[in-house]
C-alpha cells in the first residue's frame, strides 16, 4: 500500500491539450485563488471603511425603510444575465453591509449575546472557507479533522470532563442542546432495554425532562423534535438568584410514578437574561442518585472557564454527562461556533452510521475514518479552525482577561444603574449582563412603565445611537405579573467605563422622552 502511494505521489502531472476556459484564480483553494482572495478582500474592506456610517451601532430609520433601502442597493432582485466581477460585487456588498447593518464593535452595542468577533478568528474563518473541508470522512478533510479533535480535547480538559470525554462542533447552542437530549433519550431507553433509535419513543412511556423555569426555549424545541413532546418538559422553580432549587428538583423526581420515565435534567450555566448558574454540584448529586442524565446548557457561561476570577462559578461542570458550549458568545467567535461535550465518548454510539460511499468498514478499519458518527449532519463545515486560531493566538490568559474586562464593565453598569433615581436595578451582574428598568419618578403605574421601557428601546434602535436588549421579569411573588425590562449584554472588551456611562445617559434621555410622550398622549 505504501509503495502504491509513493508511486502515485511521484507520477508526473498530466494536463489536457486544451487549457481551461477559467483561470486558476477563480477557485479560492488554488495558489492563484488565495492571492485573489487577498486582493478582492482588500478592495471590499476599503469600500467598507469608506461607507457612510452615523455614530452608533445601528442604521438610522424605521425597520421597513432600512430593509427597503438595503434591498434596493443590491439592484433588481433577479440573477443578472452577466456578472459585474468579483471586485465590484464584493465592494457593493461591503458598502451595503456597513451602511445598513450592525456595528457590533461599537461600544454602545449591548443588546444580545452576539459579540464582535476576534480578528484572528475571522481571518482563520476565511482560510476554512477557502479549503472547504468537511468533517464527515477522512478524504473530505484530514487536516480539519485533526483540528477539531484538538479543539474538542482542549475544551473537554478545560471543563474537567476526564480522559474518556469527547465532543463535536455544532451549528449552534440549540443544536447542541438537541444533540445532548438525543443522547440522553437513547441512554434512558437503553437502561430500560429499549432501542429508541429503531423502535421510536412510544416505548419510553411518558418521558419527563426537568429544567429550570428559566431554561432556554431550545429545550422545548428539542423535546418536540425528538418526539418527547413539549409537555414532557417539567419546569423547576428558581430562587431569588434565578438558580434552580435542588430541593424542588429532588421532590419532583421522588414524586414520579412508575408510568413516567425521567430522561434528563437540564441545568443552566449562564441564563440568557441574568447569567445565573444553577447549583451544579447539588444537581449532579441528585442526578446520580436517580440515575438520570445531567446535561448542562453552558452556552453562555462556559466562557467563564477562561477566567481565573470567574471559573469557580462553574464548579460542578465536570460532573455533567453532556455540556453545551457556545464560543460565539463569551469566546468572540464568528457565528456559529458551538460544541457538545460528553463525559463518555461511548454516548455517541447511537449516531454511528456505516455508508458504503462514505465510510465503508474496511476503510474505517484501515484508519480512513472521519467524524460522521459524532453528528446529525453529514457535510459539516470546519468551524474548529477559527477556534483553534483563537486559542493558539490568545491562550487561556488572554481570553480570560477579555472575560474579566466585560464582567468589570457589567459591574460598573450595575453600580451606575443602582445610583440613578430614574433606573431600577432588577438583576446584578453575574457574568456580563445587567437587567434594569426605567421608572418615571412622577408616575408609578406599572403598565405605563412597561410601555415606556418598550418604547425607549425601540427609540434608541430607530435613532441608531444605541443597541440594548429587553426582556420580561416577574416580581418577587408568584402572583406578580411579568414586567418589561431592558438589559445590557456587554461583550466588547475594548469598551470603557466612560462608554458605559454614555450608554446609560442615552437610556435616560430616551426614557424621559418616552415618558413625556406617554404623558401627552394620556392628556
Amino acid at each position: 500500500m505504501t509503495q502504491i502511494a509513493e508511486a502515485a505521489h511521484s507520477a508526473p502531472r498530466v494536463t489536457g491539450e486544451h487549457p481551461s476556459a477559467f483561470p486558476a484564480s477563480v477557485l479560492a483553494g488554488s495558489r492563484e485563488g488565495m492571492a485573489e482572495v487577498v486582493t478582492t478582500l482588500a478592495g471590499a474592506i476599503a469600500s467598507a471603511r469608506s461607507a457612510r456610517r452615523e455614530d452608533g451601532p445601528a442604521p438610522r430609520g424605521a425597520p421597513g425603510d432600512v430593509l427597503a433601502a438595503a434591498t434596493e442597493s443590491l439592484g433588481p432582485p433577479d440573477v443578472p444575465a452577466d456578472g459585474i466581477g468579483a471586485d465590484a460585487a464584493l465592494r457593493r456588498l461591503a458598502t451595503m453591509l456597513v451602511e445598513y447593518g450592525l456595528d457590533l464593535a461599537h461600544p454602545r452595542a449591548a443588546a444580545h449575546l452576539q459579540p464582535p468577533p476576534l480578528t484572528v478568528a475571522v481571518a482563520a474563518d476565511t482560510l476554512a472557507s477557502a479549503g472547504n473541508a468537511s468533517l464527515d470522512t477522512y478524504d473530505s478533510g484530514p487536516s480539519a479533522i485533526a483540528v477539531e479533535r484538538w479543539v474538542v480535547r482542549s475544551l473537554t480538559r478545560l471543563a474537567g470532563l476526564g480522559e474518556r470525554a469527547d465532543g463535536v462542533l455544532t451549528p449552534g447552542g440549540s443544536m447542541s442542546n438537541l444533540l445532548g437530549l438525543l443522547l440522553a433519550r437513547d441512554t434512558a431507553g437503553q437502561a430500560r432495554g429499549i432501542d429508541v433509535r429503531r423502535s421510536g419513543v412510544a416505548a419510553l412511556r411518558c418521558p419527563v425532562v426537568f429544567c429550570s423555569e428559566l431554561a432556554h426555549f431550545s429545550v422545548h424545541r428539542a423535546c418536540a423534535a425528538l418526539g418527547l413532546g413539549e409537555q414532557s418538559v417539567q419546569p423547576v422553580a428558581v430562587d431569588e438568584h434565578h438558580r434552580m432549587r435542588p430541593e424542588e428538583l429532588a421532590a419532583a423526581l421522588r414524586g414520579l410514578d412508575d408510568d413516567r420515565t425521567p430522561v434528563a435534567i437540564i441545568a443552566t450555566a449562564g441564563s440568557t437574561d441574568f447569567g445565573s448558574v444553577d447549583p451544579l454540584p447539588e444537581l449532579a448529586e441528585i442526578a446520580a442518585e436517580h440515575a438520570v442524565w445531567l446535561h448542562v446548557d453552558a452556552a453562555y457561561g462556559f466562557g467563564a472557564l477562561f477566567s481565573e476570577r470567574l471559573s469557580d462559578r462553574l464548579a460542578g461542570l465536570e460532573l455533567a454527562d453532556s455540556v453545551t458550549v457556545d464560543l460565539h458568545k463569551l469566546g468572540w467567535q464568528p457565528a456559529a461556533t458551538s460544541a457538545l461535550l460528553v463525559a463518555d465518548a461511548n454516548a455517541f454510539s447511537a449516531l454511528d452510521r456505516t455508508v458504503s460511499y462514505l465510510n465503508p468498514v474496511d476503510d474505517s478499519e484501515a484508519g480512513y475514518d472521519g467524524l460522521l458518527g459524532r453528528s446529525l449532519q453529514t457535510t459539516r463545515r470546519p468551524d474548529a479552525i477559527k477556534v483553534a486560531a483563537s486559542l493558539l493566538a490568545h491562550g487561556r490568559a488572554g481570553l480570560g482577561s477579555m472575560v474579566d474586562v466585560c464582567h468589570e464593565l457589567a459591574v460598573h453598569a450595575q453600580r451606575r444603574i443602582a445610583a440613578e433615581p430614574e433606573l431600577e436595578l432588577i438583576s446584578p451582574a453575574e457574568l456580563t449582563t445587567v437587567v434594569f428598568r426605567y421608572r418615571d419618578r412622577s408616575h408609578a403605574d406599572p403598565d405605563r412603565l412597561d410601555r415606556i421601557n418598550s418604547d425607549l428601546r425601540r427609540g434608541l434602535l430607530e435613532s441608531g445611537v444605541a443597541l440594548i436588549g429587553r426582556t420580561t421579569v416577574r416580581g418577587g411573588r408568584p402572583d406578580e405579573a411579568e414586567r418589561v425590562c431592558v438589559k445590557f449584554t456587554l461583550l466588547n472588551q475594548t469598551a470603557t467605563a466612560g462608554d458605559i456611562d454614555e450608554l446609560i445617559d442615552k437610556v435616560l434621555l430616551a426614557g424621559r422622552a418616552c415618558a413625556r410622550r406617554t404623558e401627552e398622549g394620556a392628556a
